[in-house]
């Protein structure tokens, strides 16, 4: 696993061992991060299960501005904070935090900031995380006004998603698919 493109393209990343983590491929993070070129410039980016921290530090390396990753488990926390030191360098802490909690409690208190790339890669079990963690975003405000919120689950589950999103694309990769949502526009006359 390496980070595909950018600043910081070739550069090699750990996985925590065990089978706890599913890391997002890197021909699919490649693909995901051409579907999202436009959006990554100065972009200010959460990533909610953070995993490896791949997602979050491949928008980094391709000029994102600021980025929030949350993980839950100890040993994936390690690993996130060694593969943003060797993106990043040493002043990594700078650009990223990293934040050792469950999701819907780090959520809950957040500092009020407006994110514009969400990437929401819970384990595939926890179908329920998708619509938590949506609705915490919209009650907290941390949804820039185009932000895009990346869903990537198994391609045999549907996650249900709060009536306020609407998927706007999905792309199907072997057995994964990912849902591009954005907040539904209300439209006034």
């Amino acid at each position: 696993m390496r980070i595909i493109s950018g600043i910081a393209g070739g550069r090699k990343l750990a996985a925590p061992p065990g089978e706890k983590t599913r890391p997002t491929s890197d021909k699919l993070r490649g693909s995901l991060f051409n579907i999202l070129r436009l959006h990554t410039q100065e972009a200010w980016v959460l990533d909610v299960f953070g995993g490896t921290g791949a997602l979050a530090l491949e928008a980094m390396s391709r000029g994102a501005a600021r980025a929030v990753i949350i993980e839950k488990d100890r040993a994936a926390w390690d690993v996130i904070q060694k593969n943003a030191q060797s993106v990043l360098g040493a002043d990594f802490s700078e650009r990223v935090d990293i934040i050792r909690g469950d999701y819907r409690a780090v959520l809950s208190r957040l500092e009020a900031a407006k994110y514009d790339m969400i990437f929401l890669d819970p384990p595939y079990r926890m179908l329920e995380a998708y619509g938590a963690a949506l609705n915490l975003l919209r009650e907290r405000g941390l949804l820039a006004e185009d932000a895009v919120v990346i869903c990537e689950r198994a391609r045999s589950a549907q996650a249900e998603y709060p009536a306020e999103f609407e998927i706007y694309d999905t792309r199907l990769y072997g057995e994964t698919a990912v849902d591009f949502l954005r907040e539904r526009r209300i439209l006034t006359e």
